[in-house]
């Protein structure tokens, strides 16, 4: 594992989450096919509740429009497995453990407190989207969580038995990773790359320009 996640997991830079976050805002919008609104030189929390705001009009109004809501759904994560992968790139994620810490980073800077353990049980006690989402809006941008995390992993499985936004004190999944169709438990690994010794690198390249 590279040492700047470990950095990152004490301190996330303010320019850090901004990039991150609109990353996934540009690559929501190309799902969604709208164009995503001017970000500007916003905070990181304007940020976060533009694109709360911004993903929670755009599929509730495709809900109420009686739109094929399972097509929406595989765009949206197929544009989060890209994303997921770019991101496992940058934090040089070798093993599964690495993907977990990642994803607690990546999840901090959205306002998810991300816990989960090496049987790949997932639980998510709060949620900053569970403010502004319904149930159906919930259960549709869903479909990036599982998107992401199969990018992050090279093609594991994320599932959800309970969410927030359906009254439950907490959000619950199951994680799995597929090798030739059978399931393993996280804790079973991936396929490490060649290690070497980690070094403190530049900042990872979340996938947009840097600030001015």
């Amino acid at each position: 594992m590279d040492l700047l996640v470990t950095l990152l997991g004490i301190y996330t830079p303010l320019f850090v989450r901004k990039q991150a976050l609109r990353a996934l805002f540009r690559c929501t919008a190309a799902a969604l096919q709208v164009a995503p609104p001017a970000l500007g030189r916003c905070s990181a929390g304007a940020l976060l509740r533009d694109y709360a705001e911004f993903t929670s009009s755009h599929v509730a109004a495709r809900i109420d429009g009686g739109c094929d809501m399972k097509a929406v759904e595989q765009c949206l994560y197929g544009a989060a497995v890209e994303l997921g992968q770019r991101w496992s790139g940058a934090f040089h994620i070798r093993s599964m453990d690495d993907m977990r810490r990642v994803g607690r980073v990546l999840y901090r800077v959205l306002g998810i407190d991300f816990q989960s353990d090496e049987r790949g049980e997932v639980v998510i006690s709060r949620c900053f989207f569970s403010e502004v989402y319904s149930a159906a809006v919930c259960q549709v941008m869903s479909a990036m969580d599982r998107g992401l995390f199969a990018g992050l992993s090279g093609g594991g499985q994320l599932e959800f038995s309970a969410r927030i936004t359906e009254g439950q004190c907490c959000c619950r999944a199951q994680f799995t990773l597929r090798i030739e169709g059978l399931p393993l438990s996280i804790g079973d690994g991936m396929q490490s790359c060649a290690a070497s010794t980690p070094t403190p690198g530049p900042a990872p390249d979340m996938g947009v320009e840097k600030e001015p």
